[in-house]
This record gives structure tokens, sequence and C-alpha cells, in this order.
């Protein structure tokens, strides 16, 4: 996350216009892969910020990669989020409005393995028995999925 530290050295928490990606990645089970997330302990997409001379969908398979271990084979957009429900404020105090380019993966290889300094945890859970603690700004992403999908 070079980019977005090197401009909160400059502005400090003040609300930054965030770029960046998520994949909803499904396995042959239809089940949907979430990590628990060290910085709010609430259940996540893998996803995050854009670095310079990235594409989005660069970014969703770098994430991926360096939070699960996984890599995509295939990412299909799914749609691009924006607005009021995407203003989060992280527990530490930096606030952000996040531009995100979702992605599904269903074809993918590699083995779960969490990234120790942001995941606690790594699960693919059912999609009718999500856990209720899912991220802020991931939420709105996970329900329009449910609702497109199930």
């Amino acid at each position: 996350m070079g980019y977005i530290m090197d401009l909160r050295n400059l502005v400090g928490s003040r609300p930054l216009i965030m770029a960046g990606a998520c994949v909803i990645l499904v396995n042959s089970k239809n089940e949907l892969l979430l990590q628990l997330r060290k910085d709010n302990n609430c259940w996540g997409l893998a996803g995050g910020s854009m670095e310079i001379g990235e594409a989005l969908e660069q970014v969703a398979k770098r994430e991926l990669l360096e939070e699960t271990g996984l890599i995509a084979n295939d990412l299909t957009l799914f749609n691009v989020f924006s607005g009021q429900e995407f203003y989060y404020k992280y527990p530490h105090g930096d606030e952000v409005h996040n531009v995100v380019a979702a992605y599904i993966c269903r074809d993918y290889k590699g083995t779960l393995k969490r990234e120790e300094n942001e995941v606690d945890a790594l699960k693919f859970f059912n999609m009718t028995d999500l856990p209720s603690n899912i991220s802020p700004p991931d939420l709105p992403i996970v329900n329009e999925y449910l609702h497109k999908f199930l």
C-alpha cells in the first residue's frame, strides 16, 4: 500500500478518494471466500488499493495472491461501486471514499495461505450462512452479488 501510505504522510487522516479492487472468489461448492480482517475484526473480500501504474484487474489479482495465496486464472468484472455507501473510516482514523472494481473469480489455483499482517483467518462460507460481521465497505458488494446470483 505504498502510494496510499505516501499520501497519508502528506495529508494525515483526511478523506481520500481511494481506487481499488476486490475479488468475489467462489469455489466449486458455490461457497464464498472471506477473510477475517485484523484492522476491524470483520469478514471481508480479498482486495485493496491501486498502486501507481496498475490496472484494476492487476490490483485484484495482486491482492488476492497477497492476502490468500490464491492465483486467479480468470476474473470477470462484476460491477464498479462508489458513492456514500463506500465512505469508510478505519479504526485508526483514516477516512476514504472508495471506488471499487469488484471481480468474480471461479477459476483459480493455489493453496490458501493468509497474509499474517492483515488477515486473521480465511474461510469459505455457504452463501446462505454468511457471518453477520461483514466489513462495511464490502457489505454492499456482497449483498448485490447475493441478490443477483441467489
